[in-house]
């Protein structure tokens, strides 16, 4: 199945076009999480604020299948 990762602000939305094909939804998310890491690490290193925003894992018809919150869960 064709996923898309969308990051979400409630003002802005930056779309993926191209996606990537996974087996399951269990996949895409592994693969939201550690595009996640990448965004948090990389916008430590620049100074970009990410707090509000989500990644949105979407299918073809533009449906979303999961939410994920950039910001860190505090337990």
């Amino acid at each position: 199945m064709r996923c898309y990762f969308y990051l979400v602000n409630g003002h802005e939305t930056v779309r993926d076009n191209i996606g990537i094909e996974v087996s399951d939804l269990a996949t895409a998310r592994e693969m939201a999480l550690q595009t996640i890491e990448e965004i948090r690490n990389e916008a430590i290193q620049v100074g970009a604020p990410w707090q509000g925003w989500q990644l949105d894992i979407v299918d073809p018809s533009g449906r979303t299948l999961a939410s994920i919150p950039l910001e860190p869960t505090i337990h």
